[in-house]
């Protein structure tokens, strides 16, 4: 059975990751377990956007949805805290046992393309989502699929 963990502090020292949800599987995109935090800038505690990870294998999350989804709030873009909150919750992802994580992005999507690059993950190809999907629904009719393989060790616990 999935157990949720507690991470005190997720931080670089710039962000940290504030927790905003769990989701259950029934509550998450393809019924995996995921962790929503809010990306707070540390010098004035801003909240300049959201990241989650989603723990656990699909077949829809591997294609189309990813294991990350991030957004940073227009007016602090060009800072790279997307790049910057992916790497601080890579340690929630390697704490689970996961060693690598699919990232997903709308081909157009230059700013998310720019996100996966800087983290070191590699362009594996464009996909065409299938019709009826929730993404297809809301408008995502293709995704570009970047494979992130972590490789620093988890931290103790």
């Amino acid at each position: 059975m999935f157990q949720f963990k507690k991470f005190p502090l997720l931080t670089d020292g710039e962000l940290k990751l504030d927790i905003d949800d769990y989701l259950s599987g029934h509550r998450a995109m393809d019924r995996v377990p995921a962790y929503k935090f809010k990306i707070i800038r540390c010098q004035d505690l801003t909240w300049v956007g959201d990241i989650d990870v989603r723990i656990g294998n699909t077949r829809h999350l591997i294609l189309y949805g990813g294991h990350i989804g991030y957004s940073v709030h227009t007016s602090y873009q060009g800072h790279s805290y997307a790049a910057k909150a992916c790497n601080i919750i890579k340690d929630v992802a390697l704490a689970h046992g996961m060693t690598e994580l699919w990232i997903t992005c709308n081909p157009e999507n230059t700013a998310s393309r720019k996100t996966c690059e800087k983290l070191g993950a590699v362009f594996v190809n464009i996909v065409d989502v299938p019709a009826g999907t929730e993404l297809f629904n809301r408008g995502d009719y293709r995704k570009c699929r970047y494979l992130w393989v972590l490789t620093d060790p988890p931290m103790p616990s």
